[in-house]
């Protein structure tokens, strides 16, 4: 019995962080989030990712609402997206996650409303501290450089995972 506590308090645990909800941005409001937003870093623990993120850059990518509130934007497939943190100007914090692979991986990028938006410490810090919470670690980050073509699609990724039929990214 003294050995079969632990283990039980320990699977506990874990059921409680696998089924745990995703903190979103609180009284979120579409009309404000919707426009251009460029993204700066993101983190991951998809192989793909991982593979392929040295040769990552920077891009827009333009975010509107249905009617009913679903976030679109050019992404190749359907995706849950939940914006975790935003100001609606400078700054959000996006999460997705993959269920649908053999390995489930969580994906977590900091948008910025401003080409020339330089990350202040703080929110650096702030997008480590949620990164950090999911799982996620730091030699999973990438700092996106700018790509130079302010029409980008949504980062090179995005687009060779299309080509390629990878669906083990969120």
């Amino acid at each position: 019995m003294t050995a079969v506590l632990p283990s039980l308090v320990l699977t506990l645990l874990c059921l409680l962080r696998a089924g745990a909800e995703v903190p979103v941005q609180l009284d979120f409001d579409t009309k404000k989030f919707a426009g251009m937003w460029h993204i700066m870093a993101a983190v991951s623990n998809c192989p793909v990712f991982l593979s392929m993120k040295d040769k990552m850059t920077s891009s827009v990518t333009a975010i509107s609402f249905t009617p009913e509130g679903h976030m679109t934007m050019e992404t190749g497939e359907k995706r849950d997206l939940r914006v975790m943190d935003t100001d609606y100007e400078h700054y959000a914090i996006v999460y997705s996650q993959q269920k649908d692979s053999q390995e489930p991986s969580t994906m977590l990028q900091l948008y910025s409303g401003s080409r020339n938006q330089d990350m202040s410490p703080h929110l650096l810090q702030k997008f480590k501290e949620l990164f950090h919470s999911m799982g996620l670690t730091e030699d999973m980050l990438v700092m996106l450089p700018h790509s130079g073509d302010p029409a980008a699609p949504c980062w090179e990724h995005t687009s060779l995972l299309e080509i390629n039929g990878c669906r083990s990214c969120p």
